[in-house]
């Protein structure tokens, strides 16, 4: 969310900055609510003083005044609630301002490549998609899940299952012993004050699934990734200077409804309703965002160096970063089914945005109050990671062969076979 003041300072530079994003907003009425808002508020406290003033007095003949006074200040306060609240939800649908070294574009199609990394396999056969190796192994079952579930949901199966696990596993070894995160087992549900922080909502309020719980209970919802709860362990905190940066990873399943995909990816694990992540997220001076973010997309591309897979690193542009981002790294991964790249994972800088809405700040050296800079990134989706060592390390008679570094995580197994 933005800081209404800084916006007061300059509301043309404010709508030039968001132009990258080509959002539909009517800056009249943000600066007429805001105009009215303030107004509001300087003549309550007039007649605040008012009768402050009166009550010291002690004059009795004031009193009836006083009381004209009090019903004046309660008229107001509900006009300058509704001017708020309308005020409020404006702001909160505004998405962050995109850096200056985002390129301008409306989807994916205008992303950037910045690198690549390994090489991508030859076969002398067709290689098979992920979801028909897994069910030729016996180990995903797509129908079974079908009737007990619905669709866009699988079971995972024996030696895939622990393939999956070893993953998770591998994952937050590598992100606690060598990349300095500290592990997290947080709750899989979260209030709407905490959807709200990280910007989930109101926006896409459409793609959570929220949770009934007891009649009259405050909104909860399943996490749809870890980024909203780890974050949230700064809200409405004020974070000692020796304390950052704070790094936490949390491995845990997320769920989205992934509402407007119909259509899309249907077959297989690309896009389910319920999936494994490996989720990393820091909270840093405001000033150490972008340092951060290269830290952070060198950790999750590090992870698929040493499983050797092949990726590609790329800068979103405008039209295709999440709401609360203001510069995102996407990293793809190869799928020699699709003979494409396909994110596995998105490294954002947020830099104020969240904390904003989460009232998250700190003191600088100099003692003043500022508000943090918060960071997400995937480390990574374990779904997709267990797809990508399916599809590039397939063989012709339909094993699999393990990574090297994953061999320790699954009783030194070399290979995944019917057998």
């Amino acid at each position: 969310m933005h800081n209404l003041k800084e916006i007061r300072k300059d509301f043309n530079a404010f709508e030039k900055a968001l132009e990258k994003r080509s959002i539909n907003l009517d800056f009249n009425k943000l600066k007429e609510l805001d105009i009215k808002n303030r107004d509001f508020i300087q003549k309550r406290e007039a007649l605040e003083k008012e009768k402050k003033d009166i009550s010291k007095s002690k004059d009795k003949s004031l009193f009836a005044k006083s009381k004209e006074i009090s019903l004046n200040i309660e008229k107001i306060n509900e006009k300058q609630k509704t001017v708020k609240e309308n005020l409020d939800k404006i702001l909160s649908n505004i998405p962050n301002i995109p850096h200056k070294d985002v390129p301008n574009g409306k989807n994916e199609n205008d992303n950037v490549e910045i690198n690549k990394f390994g090489k991508i396999p030859k076969f002398d056969f067709a290689p098979k998609s992920h979801y028909e190796i897994g069910e030729n192994l016996g180990m995903l079952d797509f129908d079974l899940a079908s009737k007990t579930s619905g669709s866009r949901f699988v079971f995972v199966k024996d030696k895939l299952a622990l393939l999956e696990r070893a993953l998770s596993n591998f994952m937050l070894d590598m992100h606690t012993s060598k990349n300095g995160y500290e592990e997290i087992s947080p709750p899989l549900f979260a209030s709407e004050n905490t959807m709200f922080g990280t910007g989930q909502l109101p926006k896409f309020e459409n793609d959570q699934f929220e949770i009934k719980l007891e009649e009259g209970s405050d909104r909860k919802f399943l996490i749809p990734t870890a980024e909203v709860i780890l974050t949230n362990i700064v809200k409405d905190k004020i974070v000692e200077l020796k304390s950052l940066p704070m790094r936490f990873v949390a491995s845990t399943p997320c769920f989205r409804k992934e509402a407007g995909s119909y259509g899309k990816d249907t077959k297989g694990m690309i896009r389910q309703h319920q999936f494994y992540k490996v989720e990393m997220v820091s909270i840093v001076e405001q000033d150490k965002c972008f340092e951060e973010l290269e830290r952070m997309t060198d950790c999750a591309t590090n992870i698929l160096e040493q499983l050797e897979l092949p990726y590609r690193k790329m800068i979103l542009c405008s039209g295709d970063m999440g709401f609360s981002a203001e510069k995102t790294y996407d990293i793809e991964v190869w799928l020699p089914s699709e003979n494409k790249y396909r994110e596995i994972s998105s490294c954002s800088s947020c830099s104020t945005f969240q904390a904003v809405r989460m009232k998250a700040r700190y003191k600088n050296q100099n003692n003043e109050m500022l508000y943090l800079g918060t960071l997400n990134g995937s480390g990574l989706a374990v779904g997709r990671t267990l797809i990508a060592i399916l599809e590039n390390y397939q063989q012709k008679d339909g094993s699999i062969t393990i990574p090297n570094v994953l061999r320790p995580y699954m009783n030194n197994l070399e290979k995944i076979s019917l057998n």
